[in-house]
C-alpha cells in the first residue's frame, strides 16, 4: 500500500518514502503555554495524531518518532505571568503559568483521544542547542551579532521563501517587520535578543538573553530528529514566517537542501461561518467545548473535513457527530475488533482522506446490518479503535449522553418503560401519547432491532 501525502514544499501529492523505514521521524509545532488552547489549536493535534497512528500501523509502533514541542519561553508568557501573578517574582510567575497551562493542554488533548507523542521537548531545556545553532549560522556568514542581538541575514540565502512561495512584498508584510537601527535588512529576523534583569535569560556569547521564536523549533527538531527528517507539520498559519524561518536556520546551519522532506499544513478553522475572535464572542477553547461535548465528538467532527480544507465549526455538525457515534457505540457493542479494515486504511493512505474514510466506516456498518455478519462488525470496531474512538464502554457512552442534558433522566426512563409496555399490549394510542409527551420534553426516541438479540430496543437523546 503506497502512502501519499501532499507536500507543501512541492505543492504536489507524492508517494511517501521515509529516509529510514526503521526510524520514521515527524515534527509538529506544539503549544505556546500561556493560555487555554482554542479549538483551532486542536486541529493539528488531531490531524497529526491520525498520521502518527497511520505511520505506526504501516511501519511499526517502535519505528516512528513523533516530536511535538512545548514553547515555554516567549514574550506572551512573560506578559501573562506579570498580569496574573503580580505579587511573584517574574521567573516564579512564569513557572506558574507554563506548568499550569501545559498540564491543562495535556489533559485537553488526551480527552480528544490522541496518543502521546514520542517526545515532547520544552524549549527551555534546549538553550544550549539554540546557542550552538546560532554559532553555526554566524560562522557560515548567515547571521550577525549587533547590539546584544543576533539576527539571521535573509539576503544570504538566495532561495529564501521557497517553502511559502510568497512574493517579496507579501513576505515583508507577513513578517511584521520591526524597524531597528542594528538590522542590516528589513526582513532579517531575531535569533537571540537581550534580556533585562527582571526578564528570563541565559548567558550566551552575546550577553545574557533569550532566544527568538523560530530558532527554538530548529534546535528541538535537530536534537531529537537530526539535521534532516521525514515530515514537518503544523497549521497553515505557521507557514510564514515561522516555518519559512525554521527552514532558513536549519538549512543554512547544516548545509542541506531541505530541513524536512515533506511539509504538511492543515487549513484554517472558523466558527459558524465567521473567523474565531474574542471580540466576536466566538472564541472557543478545547476545555470549554469538553464541558458540553465528549472528546470523541470533537475528534470526529474535525475529521469530517479534509485536513487541508478550511473547516466551519458548527453546533449542527457537533450534534450530527454525536448521533453517528451513538449509533456506532450501540451497534458495535462489546465487539472486540482489534484491526482496522483495509478500505479504511487505504482511504487514510491517500493524504489522510478522512471524508472517504468516514464513508468506508458507514459502509462497514451498513454491510454488518444488512448481512448480519460478525466480520463487518468486527472490522468496524477495529477501525474505530484504530482511529481513536470507542474509549468508553457502550453503557458508559450512553450514560454520558444522558448526564449531559437537563431533563429528568428517571422521568424519561419511566416514560420509555411505560411506552414499551403499551407497545407489548398493542396499545398504540397510549404508545403514541407517551412519545408525544417525551417529544414535548425535547426527547427524541429511536426504535431499532438489536442486531445481537433481535429484540426491539429504544434509545433516546435530547435535542440540544
Amino acid at each position: 500500500m503506497a502512502l501519499k501525502l501532499y507536500n507543501t514544499l512541492t505543492r504536489e501529492k507524492e508517494d511517501f518514502s521515509p529516509i529510514d523505514p526503521k526510524n520514521v521521524r515527524m515534527y509538529v509545532c506544539g503549544p505556546t503555554v500561556y493560555d487555554f488552547a482554542h479549538i483551532g489549536n486542536a486541529r493539528p493535534v488531531i490531524v497529526f495524531d491520525l498520521l502518527f497512528r497511520l505511520l505506526r500501523h504501516t511501519y511499526g509502533a517502535q519505528a516512528v518518532t513523533y516530536v511535538r514541542n512545548v514553547t515555554d519561553v516567549d514574550d506572551k508568557i512573560n506578559a501573562r505571568a506579570a498580569r496574573d501573578f503580580p505579587g511573584l517574582a517574574l521567573n516564579d510567575a512564569i513557572r506558574e503559568v507554563t506548568s499550569t497551562t501545559e498540564a491543562q493542554f495535556q489533559a485537553d488533548v488526551t480527552a480528544l483521544g490522541t496518543l502521546a507523542p514520542t517526545v515532547q521537548p520544552r524549549a527551555t531545556e534546549h538553550i544550549a542547542e539554540m546557542i550552538a545553532l546560532i554559532e553555526k549560522l554566524i560562522a557560515s556568514g548567515h547571521a550577525y551579532a549587533a547590539e546584544g542581538h543576533v539576527l539571521f541575514d535573509v539576503p544570504s540565502m538566495p532561495d529564501y521563501g521557497r517553502l511559502s512561495k510568497r512574493p517579496l512584498d507579501d513576505m515583508i508584510a507577513g513578517a511584521r517587520v520591526d524597524v531597528a537601527p542594528y538590522k542590516r535588512g528589513e526582513m532579517d529576523f531575531v535569533l537571540w535578543k537581550p534580556s533585562a534583569d527582571d526578564e528570563p535569560g541565559w548567558q550566551s556569547p552575546w550577553g545574557r538573553g533569550r532566544p527568538g521564536w523560530h530558532i527554538e523549533c530548529s534546535a528541538m527538531s535537530w536534537k531529537h530528529l537530526g539535521e534532516v527528517f521525514d515530515i514537518h507539520g503544523g497549521g497553515i498559519d505557521l507557514l510564514f514566517p515561522h516555518h519559512e524561518n525554521e527552514v532558513a536556520q536549519s538549512r543554512c546551519a547544516f548545509g542541506h537542501d531541505v530541513m524536512a522532506n515533506v511539509w504538511m499544513h492543515n487549513g484554517f478553522l472558523q466558527v459558524e461561518g465567521e473567523k474565531m475572535s474574542k471580540s466576536l464572542g466566538n472564541f472557543l477553547t478545547i476545555n470549554q467545548l469538553l464541558a458540553d461535548w465528549p472528546g470523541e465528538v470533537l475528534r470526529f467532527t474535525m475529521m469530517k473535513t479534509h485536513y487541508r480544507q478550511p473547516i466551519d465549526w458548527t453546533v449542527k455538525s457537533l450534534e450530527e457527530s454525536w448521533k453517528t457515534l451513538d449509533d456506532w457505540y450501540w451497534f458495535v457493542g462489546d465487539t472486540p475488533g482489534t484491526k482496522p479494515a483495509k478500505a479504511v486504511v487505504e482511504a487514510l493512505a491517500d493524504d489522510l482522506a478522512t471524508p472517504k474514510m468516514i464513508a468506508e466506516l458507514h459502509a462497514l456498518r451498513n454491510a454488518a446490518q444488512r448481512n448480519g455478519g460478525e466480520g463487518a462488525r468486527d472490522a468496524l470496531a477495529g477501525s474505530l479503535r484504530f482511529l481513536g474512538f470507542l474509549a468508553d464502554t457502550p453503557d458508559a457512552w450512553a450514560a454520558r449522553r444522558k448526564t449531559s442534558v437537563s431533563v429528568d433522566v428517571e422521568q424519561v426512563e419511566a416514560l420509555i418503560a411505560a411506552r414499551l409496555s403499551a407497545r407489548k399490549h398493542k396499545n398504540w394510542a397510549e404508545s403514541d401519547r407517551i412519545r408525544d409527551e417525551l417529544a414535548g420534553l425535547g426527547v427524541v426516541l429511536k426504535d431499532a432491532k438489536d442486531p445481537a438479540s433481535g429484540e426491539m430496543k429504544t434509545t433516546w437523546e435530547v435535542k440540544r
